[in-house]
C-alpha cells in the first residue's frame, strides 16, 4: 500500500507542474468519478447477486425469510471485530467530517460501507444502498484528495464529486448526483464547482451504464403524458406526501432509537431485530431488502396482484385487499427500516422514501379512481408520489424532481414533480427545520448549514483557539509572588487556582497598577483580595458559538477556558478569533483564481 501511495505521490507531483490549478481539479474529479462509480457498481453486482442466490435456494417459499436475520448478525459480527464495534454510517457522517474533521474521512470508510451493507441490504434489510454509495463515495473523494496534498477547500470539492459519482452511477442520472451533492452536502456552492461535479457524475454514469446490465437499472417507460386537468390531484398528493414523510421521518427515528438502546447483547438484538423482520416481510413480502423491484410493478400500474401469506387480504375483495396491503405498506415500511439500522445494520432512506413514495402515489390514484368519474393515471402518480416522498425525508427537492425525470428519460412530468416536491418539502420544513438524519448535529453545531456565519464558527474548535502560555498563580500566594511572575511574562491578565489546582479566577494587570507602587505591601497584600470572578466561561468541548455568544452579551476580550474537572488550560482572545474568521473567509475564494 505505501508503495502503491508512492508510485502515485510522484505522478501527482510531476502532472501538477505541468498544469494549472484547476486542470489537475479536473484531473483528479475525474479519478474520483471512475473510482466511486466503479464502488457504486460493485456494491449494485454484489447485492444483485445475493438476492439472486437467496431467490434459487431450492429449500422452502418462506426459507427467505430467515436472511435478514443471518445479515444483520453478520454484520454485527464485521463492525465488532474489524471496525471497533462502532461505524458512523451515511450522510451525516460526511456531513460531520466536512464541518469538523477538515474535511478528512478516514481511509477505512473507502470499503466498510460496501462489505457492511451490501450484506445487510442483500440479505433481506429493508434499508437502501444510496446512504453507504454516498458515504464510501465521499470517502474516496477525500483520501485521493489528501494523498494529492489538495486544501480543505478543494478536499470538500472532491467529497461532493464523490458522492455524486455515486449517486450518478447507482440511478444512472448524473444531473440528479451534480444536485443532489450541491443540495445535501455543500453548505455553500462557488460556480467553479459545477464543472469538476459534472466531470464526476458523468464518468459515474458512464461507469454503471457500460457495466451494469439493463435490467439492474432502475428506470422507466411513461405510458401516459402529463394532462393539466390533473394538477389539482397533483397538488392534493404535495400535501399528503408533506405529511407522510413527517410520519416516515418521527417513526423510523423513534423505532431506530428505541431498538438501539435494548439493553441486550449486539447478537442478541440483531438476531431478534431479524426476527421482528420475518414476521413483517411474511405480513408484506415487498419490504424485503431494498424493494426496487416491486418499486418497478407500481411505477409502471402492473402491481395487480401480491401475495398474500396470511389470506387476510384476500378477504376484502380484490381492490380493497389491495388497498389495505399498500397502506400497511406505507405505513410499515419505516418501521422495517428503523428496525434493520437500530439492530446493528448499515444502510440508508434514501431507497425505502422511494420505495414508500411509490407505494402512496399508487395508493392515492387506486383510491381516487374508484370515483367514477374521476380516471388518473397510476403510473405516473406514483412517480411523482416518489419524488414527494424523498423531498420530504431527505430534504432534498431538487434532487428529487431532476432524478424521477431522469429516471424516467425525459421531463414530461416536470411540472407536478415541482408541485409535489416543493409543496412536501414546505410542509415537513415547517415543522422540522433540519432532516431526521442530521437535527441532532445541526442543533449541536456538528455540521454546517446554510448560514455562513454560523458554518465559520462551526470549523473552529476551542481547542484551535486556546492561548495555553497564560501563567497561573495558587490563591493562598502573595502580591510579591504575582510580581515575580509578571516580571517574566508579557501577558496582562492571569488565572487564579486554588490547592486542588482549580480555576477560581482572574487577575487583570490593569486593575492592580496602583498597588504595584506599594512594594511595602507586597508581601501583606493576598491574591484572594486581587481577585476577580471573570465575566464568563467557557469549557473545551464547547462550540464556538457559544463562546461568540459570551463574548458578546458580556463585551470581554480575554475569556478563561477549563478542562471537565475545571482546572484552567488557558484563555481565548476575542481578537485570535476575530482573525481566524477572516482568514476562513478570505480562503472561500473560487477555483479559478490564481494562487
Amino acid at each position: 500500500m505505501a508503495l502503491i501511495k508512492s508510485f502515485y505521490q510522484h505522478i501527482i507531483n510531476y502532472l501538477r507542474t505541468k498544469f494549472t490549478r484547476m486542470q489537475f481539479i479536473m484531473l483528479i474529479a475525474t479519478l474520483v468519478g471512475f473510482a466511486s462509480g466503479m464502488v457504486a457498481v460493485l456494491l449494485k453486482t454484489l447485492v444483485h447477486y445475493l438476492q439472486h442466490w437467496i431467490k434459487e435456494i431450492p429449500v422452502s417459499r418462506f426459507s427467505y425469510l430467515l436472511f435478514p436475520s443471518i445479515g444483520l448478525v453478520i454484520t454485527v459480527f464485521i463492525i465488532r471485530h474489524f471496525f471497533g464495534g462502532h461505524i458512523e454510517k451515511g450522510i451525516a457522517m460526511v456531513l460531520k467530517a466536512i464541518a469538523r474533521k477538515s474535511s478528512f474521512i478516514p481511509i477505512s470508510h473507502t470499503y466498510l460501507h460496501v462489505i457492511t451493507s451490501s450484506i445487510t441490504v442483500g440479505l433481506g434489510g429493508s434499508v437502501g444502498l444510496e446512504a453507504p454509495i454516498v458515504a464510501t463515495g465521499s470517502a474516496v473523494g477525500s483520501n485521493l484528495s489528501r494523498i494529492s496534498d489538495l486544501n480543505y477547500q478543494e478536499r470538500t470539492l472532491l467529497i461532493a464529486c464523490g458522492a455524486a459519482a455515486g449517486i450518478s452511477a447507482v440511478f444512472n442520472a448524473p444531473i440528479a448526483g451534480v444536485i443532489f451533492a450541491i443540495e445535501i452536502l455543500l453548505a455553500e456552492t462557488i460556480v467553479s464547482y459545477f464543472i469538476p461535479l459534472i466531470i464526476s457524475s458523468a464518468v459515474g454514469a458512464l461507469c454503471s451504464k457500460i457495466i451494469l446490465q439493463e435490467s439492474s437499472l432502475f428506470n422507466f417507460t411513461l405510458k401516459q403524458n402529463f394532462n393539466y386537468n390533473y394538477v389539482p390531484y397533483y397538488i392534493l398528493l404535495g400535501i399528503v406526501a408533506g405529511f407522510v414523510s413527517l410520519y416516515y421521518a418521527r417513526v423510523f427515528k423513534r423505532t431506530e432509537n428505541r431498538i438501539h438502546n435494548w439493553k441486550m447483547n449486539a447478537y442478541i438484538k440483531a438476531i431478534v431485530g431479524g426476527l421482528i423482520l420475518l414476521c413483517i416481510t411474511f405480513l408484506l413480502p415487498p419490504l424485503f431488502g431494498e424493494g426496487y423491484d416491486s418499486v418497478k410493478l407500481v411505477a409502471s400500474d402492473t402491481f395487480t396482484t401480491f401475495t398474500d401469506n396470511t389470506s387476510l387480504f384476500s378477504k376484502l375483495g380484490e381492490n380493497w385487499g389491495l388497498i389495505a396491503f399498500t397502506v400497511l405498506i406505507v405505513l410499515i415500511k419505516p418501521i422495517a427500516a428503523g428496525i434493520t439500522i437500530g439492530s446493528g445494520g448499515n444502510g440508508g432512506n434514501f431507497a425505502p422514501s422511494l420505495f414508500a413514495g411509490s407505494y402512496l402515489g399508487f395508493l392515492f390514484s387506486k383510491i381516487l379512481n374508484l370515483v367514477p368519474w374521476i380516471k388518473i393515471p397510476v403510473g405516473n402518480f406514483s412517480l411523482v408520489g416518489m419524488a414527494g416522498v424523498l423531498s420530504g425525508v431527505m430534504y432534498c427537492p431538487l434532487t428529487a424532481i431532476f432524478l424521477i425525470a431522469e429516471i424516467t428519460n425525459g421531463y414530461e412530468l416536470f411540472i407536478p414533480l415541482m408541485i409535489v416536491s416543493s409543496i412536501s418539502f414546505f410542509i415537513v420544513k415547517s415543522y422540522e427545520p433540519f432532516s431526521m438524519e442530521t437535527k441532532k448535529l445541526a442543533q449541536d453545531g456538528q455540521i454546517f448549514t446554510h448560514k455562513k456565519e454560523k458554518n465559520i464558527l462551526t470549523s473552529i474548535t476551542i481547542q484551535d483557539m486556546l492561548q495555553d502560555t497564560y501563567d497561573s498563580i495558587s490563591i493562598d500566594k502573595k502580591l510579591k509572588d504575582l510580581i515575580e511572575i509578571i516580571k517574566k511574562s508579557e501577558k496582562n491578565i492571569f488565572a487564579v487556582h486554588d490547592s486542588r489546582k482549580r480555576f477560581t479566577g482572574i487577575i487583570e494587570l490593569n486593575d492592580i497598577k496602583q498597588k504595584l507602587f506599594l512594594p511595602d505591601q507586597f508581601d501583606k497584600i493576598s491574591i484572594k483580595s486581587l481577585m476577580k470572578k471573570p465575566a464568563a466561561i467557557l469549557f473545551l468541548d464547547q462550540d464556538m458559538h457559544t463562546a461568540m455568544e459570551k463574548f458578546d452579551t458580556t463585551l470581554s476580550w480575554y475569556l478563561p477556558v477549563l478542562d471537565k474537572d475545571k482546572k484552567f488550560l488557558g484563555f481565548i482572545s476575542k481578537s485570535k478569533l476575530f482573525n481566524k474568521y477572516r482568514e476562513i473567509l478570505s480562503s472561500q475564494g473560487d477555483l479559478y483564481e490564481a494562487v
